[in-house]
């Protein structure tokens, strides 16, 4: 297989190194009035899957399970929640598996797509659910996505951002990821245990503020911009190329963020973040990466199975994952593999962090969906 093959085929649920630059857009304010506007919802901790899972919840009526990615937190769905909750919903966004205040199980073989889809289970069954709609984003989608595929009788609806439903490749996806003489793919990076940790740990708040905005809409508009004055200078771009870590190097490359966020994110959203990952590490989350090979060999009975539940999928036009190579090709044709999709929508100007970025459009997206689900 080759790496257009790769990018086309096998899973990859994020990340690529920050496309930052030194070039700083427009400035942007930080919404301190929507903070403001957004209530706390209530976190508790229940016991799910056999681990303790932290969850953040509000509202009443049917459920909807809001699963996270890397490098998140229930947090990241603090625009949605409100606003689903005021939907009519029981709304449910726990700490992933190995994240915040949910346990994070030693094992690395303890992160397989099996326990991931089995921890959403398991909060089905601590709450007494029957049923509920899933929404993911990056890691997330994927979980959602399996957990559609294997528990129909659980999920009634998949909501997936950023990343597509994938079928199973024909190889291990790491035995495809591209390698250089001086460079591998990110996720070859992220395999050996303690090198990334080592790396984004040293200072996790500056971790979370470089990969936010250099995978943001933001970020891929500065790389854009500063790759277009490189070439016309006849220089280089600044950005790394395709995801690959240059040996010797770190995931954290190029120039820094620039000192004014989007509108998005605020420094307080940072403070969240940072306390998170400094308590917690980023050991859990990497260790799904360190199962992509696992997760190939077990899933072997689900070559072919489709996805059947009703599905939409929700992505930014900026967001590197669609710009991978062959994606457009899978989007085209993702209803062969996703019978139920309702349909797909494309954010404009909007980067990887699709609820971050676009809350609004997200919210009414999903609250749609749902509520044009059976009862």
């Amino acid at each position: 297989m080759d790496r257009r093959q790769f990018l086309s085929g096998a899973t990859l649920p994020l990340l690529l190194p920050p496309l930052t630059s030194a070039f700083t857009s427009e400035a942007f304010g930080e919404t301190s009035k929507r903070a403001a506007s957004m209530s706390e919802p209530t976190q508790r901790v229940i016991e799910a899957n056999g681990i303790r899972i932290n969850i953040a919840e509000k509202g009443s009526g049917p459920l909807v399970l809001l699963a996270h990615g890397f490098p998140e937190s229930w947090f990241s769905w603090r625009g949605q929640i409100d606003a689903l909750a005021a939907a009519g919903f029981h709304v449910v966004a726990p700490d992933m598996r190995g994240y915040g205040k949910t346990d994070a199980p030693e094992a690395i073989d303890q992160y397989t797509i099996f326990h991931l889809v089995g921890d959403m289970v398991g909060i089905l069954d601590a709450l007494q659910a029957p049923t509920a709609v899933i929404v993911g984003h990056d890691w997330g989608a994927n979980v959602a996505w399996q957990a559609s595929l294997m528990r129909p009788d659980r999920f009634r609806g998949v909501v997936a951002l950023s990343v597509p439903f994938r079928p199973r490749g024909k190889s291990r996806p790491t035995s495809a990821m591209p390698r250089a003489e001086n460079a591998q793919f990110y996720q070859l990076y992220f395999q050996e245990p303690g090198v990334a940790e080592a790396e984004f740990e040293r200072d996790p708040r500056r971790t979370i503020r470089s990969m936010l905005f250099g995978a943001s809409g933001e970020g891929a508009a500065a790389a854009a911009a500063a790759r277009a004055t490189a070439a016309a200078s006849g220089g280089t771009a600044l950005a790394p190329s395709l995801g690959m870590v240059q040996k010797g190097s770190g995931f954290l490359q190029g120039p820094p963020p620039p000192a004014t966020l989007p509108a998005w994110i605020t420094e307080s959203d940072l403070d969240f973040y940072g306390a998170e990952f400094k308590r917690a590490g980023f050991r859990g989350g990497l260790n799904y990466y360190r199962n992509l090979d696992r997760n190939w060999e077990i899933q072997g009975s689900l070559v072919g199975a489709k996805v059947t539940i009703p599905a939409l999928y929700l992505a930014g036009d900026r967001d590197f994952v669609v710009a991978f190579p062959g994606t457009d090709q899978l989007l085209a044709n993702l209803k062969n593999f996703v019978p139920g999709l309702r349909g797909i929508q494309m954010l404009p100007g909007c980067g990887h962090w699709t609820q971050q970025e676009r809350p609004n459009e997200v919210n009414t997206a999903i609250i749609d969906f749902v509520r044009s689900l059976p009862a």
